[in-house]
Order: C-alpha cells, then structure tokens, then sequence
C-alpha cells in the first residue's frame, strides 16, 4: 500500500474502466468521479487522503477518505472483491478517516444492487441510515436538441482565466467557499481536468451563470456529468439544461453510446432537470455509517491479499486475462445498455 500520487491518474482510470468492463457498472461508478473525488471533493489533499494497493505493477484497490469531513470510498478488483482483501481494505479506510474525522459517524455508501459489498460492510458492523443518490442513465439519441439561451447569455467552454468566476459559481450553487486561486490549484491545474470538458453559460454581465463537468470512459463508451451546478441569481431559466445537451452532443460525437449522472435523492429540482433531458433512475445508492469512536465488529484479519503476492497473483492474472478475451467471468451485476433505461 502506498500514497496516490497525481501521476496515478491515467493508469488508476484505464484499471478501472477495465474492471467495469469486466464485471459490469454495479459497484463502479464511472472514472471521471476518480479526478473529481480526489482533487474537487478533497480540494487538492489527495496524497495525503488517498492510497492505492498493488501487486507488481497492477492496481488492486483504491481507498480515497476523508471526503466531505467524514466518509470514504474503497474501489476493488473484481477478482478481490468478497475476499479478505477487500475487507482489509474497507477496515482501512474506515480507520483512517475515523482517525482525522470530528464527526460522529463515518459514512460510505453503496449502489443498491452491490450485495457483495452490502454483505462485507454489514459483516464489519456497519448499518444503513438513508438512501443518497439516484443513479440516472440516458441513451444518447442519434441526434440532440440543440441547447436554447436567453438573449446574451453564451455556451462555452472553461478557460483557465474563469477561475474566480468558477468558484463563485460553485459557492452560489453548492453553498461552497472556493476561491478562484483555490479551484485553479485543486482541480484546473491537476491530471484529469481539461476545461474543454467544463462548459459554462456565460451571462451577459460576464458572470459563469450555470457550469457542468462532463467525463468520458472511452473504453466502455459511457459519458458522465459531475458537477452539474446553477448561480443562485440565474436559476429556472434552463441554463444548466443548455449546458448539459451541449456536453451530450460532444459526448456523442466522442463514440459515447451513454450517459450517466447522479443527484441527491431529495434533490428534487435535479431530478426534474434530469427527466426533462431524458434520463432514467437505473439504481440508488444506499448510505452505511459505522460510529467513529467504537471498533469494527471484526476484531482481526488476515493479512490481506494484494500484501501476499503468492494469493494474489491467480486472481489478478485471472482478471488480466478477461481483458484480453482469455476466460469469461459471470456477470451478476451488469447492465444490458442494449435497451434505453
């Protein structure tokens, strides 16, 4: 096990868009939450709050903690997940946000339909408190509306100078407090970003009235927004939606075939929003908190696998040769994307 490194970046997002590939979305989320998580959510902390284990040269999991004061995620390789290793690693992560967090509980969560992480989370005496996220999916038309804005105001994408104009946007819709030399230091300097990919609704005063992120995972041609966001002074006039249906038709002509986008359960002006374009709740994601000061139900464990290499490597290799077409591996949890959600 080691620290994240930004270097990390490129060959942590190929790993795990090979292991969605592999065994299906349910339990991955898509690879542009990586950079947002790491660098947006924890502002620019990420060698300090994220650590990745390996065997040889091969990524094994991926603990980011600390996000939004006192939760974690932990991201595994198929052929690990349900093992030991995997517990050894959510053991981890709970430890070390649990060490630095003020709060009373430390959270995580979990699609709905993930049973194998639900069972290995609730084996270490965690408990689930709420529902969190609706999952949205959209199959990208062959052809998008185009987007409609008020006179004056302009679809764009970022440019680095945005910065200040950025985070007051952030700080309006999100009630954040960024500043621009912040966000620029976090997220618009770091691997993953590209301002090409932010688009922004410049208003006629000059201010970024609506913003989104779009990602793309080009091997398994899904496209995702994160964030999605609106100033409070520019609200219901469909900024946010142009902005959206402009990142769609780039994402379609990038080969994306997909689109997904998540939003908080009671958000009900995101889920309007969403509709209206044409997205479809495919999952939710379930909360589980453990407190922050009692031991894990699991007092011992064995060493986890990825630190024996001798165990590791079948199941490594084994996954190594799904990729390549070698051997197939059931897939419980994968969406058929076949079919419109």
């Amino acid at each position: 096990m080691r620290a994240y490194r930004d270097a990390d970046l490129v060959p942590l997002q190929e790993t795990v868009a090979g292991w969605i590939a592999e065994a299906g979305r349910c339990g991955y989320d898509h690879i542009g939450e990586l950079p947002h998580r790491i660098y947006e959510n924890l502002r620019g902390g990420g060698s300090e709050l994220v650590w990745l284990w390996e065997d040889g040269v091969d990524i094994a999991g991926l603990a980011i903690t600390m996000r939004f004061g006192s939760a974690f995620d932990v991201v595994t390789a198929p052929a690990l997940r349900g093992t030991p290793a995997e517990l050894s690693m959510l053991r981890f992560a709970y430890e070390a946000t649990a060490r630095q967090t003020t709060d009373e509980y430390v959270l995580t969560d979990v699609f709905d339909c993930d049973t194998t992480r639900i069972a290995q989370l609730e084996r270490l005496g965690f408990e689930r408190f709420r529902t969190w996220d609706d999952a949205n999916e959209c199959v990208l038309p062959d052809a998008i509306a185009p987007p409609s804005v008020p006179d004056g105001f302009l679809v764009r994408s970022a440019r680095l100078d945005d910065a200040d104009q950025l985070a007051a946007a952030r700080n309006s819709s999100f009630d954040a407090d960024w500043t621009g030399e912040q966000y620029r230091a976090a997220v618009m300097t770091k691997p993953g970003y590209d301002p090409d990919r932010e688009i922004v609704v410049e208003a006629p005063d000059g201010r970024i009235a609506a913003f989104t992120v779009y990602w793309v995972d080009a091997r398994n041609r899904i496209g995702h927004f994160e964030p999605v966001g609106t100033h409070a002074d520019f609200r219901r006039r469909g900024l946010a939606r142009a902005a959206m249906l402009h990142a769609m038709e780039r994402m379609r002509a990038a080969g994306m075939t997909l689109v997904t986008v998540n939003h908080n359960t009671d958000n009900i002006g995101a889920r309007r929003l969403y509709d209206s374009i044409g997205f479809t709740k495919r999952h939710e994601t379930h909360g589980y908190h453990h407190p922050a000061l009692s031991p894990l139900s699991l007092p011992s464990l064995a060493p986890p696998l990825f630190c024996r290499p001798s165990l590791a490597a079948p199941l490594l290799r084994r996954s190594r040769a799904y990729g390549r077409g070698l051997i197939s591996f059931p897939r419980p949890f994968a969406l058929d994307r076949r079919k419109s959600p």
